[in-house]
């Protein structure tokens, strides 16, 4: 185990003028908060917070960030407090340590919520100090080098959670190197088979090639020599899981794969970068369609370099990476090899700047923001995991705005990608200058425009489309607003309507200082409540007017909730809602609304077709009768289309328990032989199914036709009991006659 010494003689190695004192005091303040706890290898606990700091110093990150690394498990795991640590340290590094600390005694009905919800925390931490980020790194790399101790199912999900979450966080932030080792080391729990087989088949072939990298290297180290530039070149090989991960994707052997070998080339300048690039393409033939300039364009995450595949002297294609030695350290350390940490600027400096200089740190920051606006948790972590995904094409606004979006996206990422405003009123898309569908997946360099209206808004439909999380999130929002700016616009009618009768005047300012006995914190979702039927108009009325009472009488045969509509129910136990005549009729649009209780009975009949659950219903009203409920697609419907004053939008209210069959017409085209009704009957019964009544409408020598009125528990029954008929040999159709 490291000792105190020699953690600051590590962190004086590269910042001279450290707080000695404060490593000092969080060093002996960890080891006795820790004190004789025990790891699950059994070493002592302070070896992973000292074991942490350490992956820090290689980092070169400040002496408060290392401060950190060795207090953060001390608030969660100990009896250790913010306020003494305040105390002690300081509140920034309180905040930070604190950031680290995982939610406890959450109440949450699964642990995937659970995760999402430290996972959010976290972010929400990240947000304020980046530094929070770094620690959580290298935390998590500690704890996959040595999770070999633990139970196979603990190490499985923790190594999960690593390669969905933190390895991509790492990749975001540029930190590749320390990303490709929680890959590796999440790959060797998830997949063991996979891992080591993969891992043979790369020393093998390290082993056969071996020759070729010395050959190459030496050539190209001794062209650039020639040619006046100062290089440093160095062979290498992919590691397994990045390997086996292309193998997925691009469905390939191993043998297939194209750049398991590569060279990575360190100059001085970029003018040298693109000097390197004409002479390795000089001297070797390129592979056409692989050259990427990362230094025109960079990644959002900072990265910056030139790659190219050539064809080596054994026919075995190579991948190069050109790149000068400032590059390599922000490729190779990505956020933390930022300047910032190392000139003695304070946090909020520091955070302040970031945001103006670092494109990933300022990635994140809108995507914390973005991911923080109200999902559940579940659709936080999925959102999150989509946020993170690493392959990216790169596309352009007409006006040149560079945009970066996953592998996959389509132009609805695209489009909310520019502005969520953008995305919302999306309605179409050109892609370089031709109209394209909206599920067309985007190349790199592809130049988007998007059509819009404003009187558009994103169909649910929309989110099984899209890939990003921005975008998901936005079109969930937009769901959520479009169902409850219906629903609110039919409350408020049907309060104004109620208030008229009682002789009051409605605002909906003059809600607001009721909202709390409402139940509700918005005006619109408290208007959304009374159109969705949770709140009944006199309760709003008596929660304004307490002094109110509802003496008005409700026609015979019939019990009003106040509202202006009438419960209804037929002899079988259906349980309707229509406007009263007269009173409260709202617009078609937001006619049906839930039902609450149940009235006294009025006649509720079928049309001659029937209708089922499942079905979209409408019911017309028959004066003296009560109402007709028929099929929104029923061709009987065409004879009451100059009575639009008769239609009634309705829907189907059951009890989960109620037991009962609804009547449903079809028309059966049979073999006029022996046994074929039979068969029809034998089917039907079956499936569970009714035949109340059975008519022959046509019989020739061959094929006889029957109206058949079935009676069936819903929608799917009827389809399954169709479907069920139409296998028999005898029968040639078997159709719903509305249909």
């Amino acid at each position: 185990m490291m000792r105190q010494y020699e953690l600051v003689e590590r962190v004086a190695a590269y910042k001279p003028d450290l707080d000695e004192g404060l490593l000092n005091r969080a060093y002996v303040y960890a080891m006795q908060k820790h004190g004789s706890q025990k790891r699950a290898s059994g070493d002592p606990y302070f070896s992973h917070p000292l074991e942490v700091a350490a992956i820090l110093t290689d980092l070169h990150l400040d002496e408060a960030t290392i401060a950190v690394a060795l207090l953060h498990d001390t608030i969660e795991d100990t009896d250790a407090t913010r306020k003494e640590i305040d105390q002690l340290f300081g509140s920034k590094i309180g905040q930070l340590v604190e950031g680290l600390t995982k939610l406890k005694r959450l109440e949450l009905v699964s642990k995937k919520a659970e995760q999402a919800e430290n996972l959010r925390k976290l972010l929400l931490a990240i947000a304020d100090d980046i530094r929070v980020l770094l620690v959580k790194l290298a935390d998590r790399l500690h704890n996959m080098r040595t999770i070999g101790v633990m139970r196979p199912e603990k190490r499985e999900r923790i190594a999960q959670e690593t390669m969905d979450i933190y390895a991509p966080l790492a990749g975001r932030m540029g930190m590749q190197d320390m990303r490709e080792e929680l890959e590796n080391l999440s790959f060797k729990h998830i997949n063991l088979e996979a891992y080591e087989t993969v891992t043979a088949r790369l020393l093998e072939l390290k082993e056969k090639h071996a020759g070729t990298i010395n050959e190459i290297e030496a050539t190209l180290s001794e062209k650039l020599k020639e040619n006046g530039i100062e290089a440093g070149v160095s062979g290498r090989q992919k590691k397994p899981y990045s390997v086996f991960s292309k193998m997925q994707r691009k469905a390939l052997s191993l043998e297939q794969l194209s750049d398991i070998f590569g060279f990575r080339v360190l100059v001085d300048t970029e003018e040298d970068c693109y000097r390197t690039l004409g002479i390795v393409h000089r001297t070797w033939p390129m592979v056409p369609g692989r050259f990427k300039d990362y230094i025109s364009i960079p990644k959002q995450n900072g990265y910056r370099s030139l790659h190219t595949t050539i064809v080596g002297p054994s026919r075995q294609r190579v991948e190069l990476q050109i790149r000068t030695r400032a590059m390599h350290e922000v490729a190779e350390y990505g956020i933390a090899a930022h300047e910032l940490y190392k000139d003695g600027v304070d946090g909020d400096e520091r955070d302040a700047r970031l945001s103006t200089e670092s494109s990933a740190y300022a990635w994140l920051r809108r995507t914390i923001e973005l991911l923080n606006e109200g999902d559940t948790p579940e659709e936080f972590l999925e959102n999150t995991r989509l946020e993170l995904f690493q392959d990216q094409v790169f596309c352009f606004t007409p006006k040149g705005r560079l945009i970066a979006l996953p592998r996959g996206a389509t132009p609805i990422d695209f489009a909310y990608a520019v502005h969520t405003d953008v995305g919302d009123t999306c309605v179409g898309c050109k892609i370089d200058g031709r109209i394209m569908p909206l599920v067309t997946e985007l190349a790199n360099g592809d130049e988007v425009e998007i059509i819009r209206s404003k009187a558009a808004t994103p169909p649910q439909a929309w989110e099984t489309i899209a890939i990003t999380g921005k975008a998901r999130a936005a079109i969930r929002r937009a769901t959520r607003m479009a169902i409850r700016k219906q629903y609110s616009g039919l409350g408020q009618q049907i309060l104004e309507r109620s208030f008229q009768r009682a002789g009051k005047t409605f605002s909906k300012d003059g809600l607001r200082p009721y909202l709390n006995k409402l139940g509700h914190k918005e005006i619109e979702d408290a208007l959304a409540a009374v159109g969705r039927g949770e709140i009944a108009s006199a309760d709003v009325l008596r929660a304004v007017h307490p002094d109110f009472q509802d003496t008005r009488a409700a026609k015979p045969g019939t019990k009003s909730d106040g509202d202006g509509w009438f419960n209804l129910r037929s002899a079988t136990g259906m349980i309707f809602r229509i406007p009263g005549k007269g009173t409260d009729e709202p617009d078609a649009e937001g006619a049906a609304v839930p039902i609450r209780g149940v009235a006294e009975d009025m006649p509720v009949l079928f049309g001659p077709d029937g209708a089922v659950p499942g079905d979209r219903i409408i019911g017309i009203v028959e004066p003296g009768r009560g109402i007709t409920i028929y099929p929104i697609q029923s061709p009987a419907l065409a004879a009451f289309e100059d009575e639009p004053e008769r239609w009634v939008d309705i829907r189907w209210d059951l009890d989960t328990e109620m037991s009962m069959r609804f009547p449903a017409r079809v028309r059966i085209s049979a073999m006029n032989e022996p046994g074929a009704l039979a068969e029809i009957a034998e089917t039907t019964a079956l499936n569970d199914a009714n035949i109340s009544r059975l008519t022959t409408i046509s019989s020739e020598s061959d094929i006889a036709v029957m109206l058949i009125d079935l009676e069936v528990w819903n929608l799917q029954h009827l389809n399954r009991t169709l479907s069920q008929l139409r296998a028999r040999t005898c029968v040639t159709d078997a159709v719903r006659v509305n249909g």
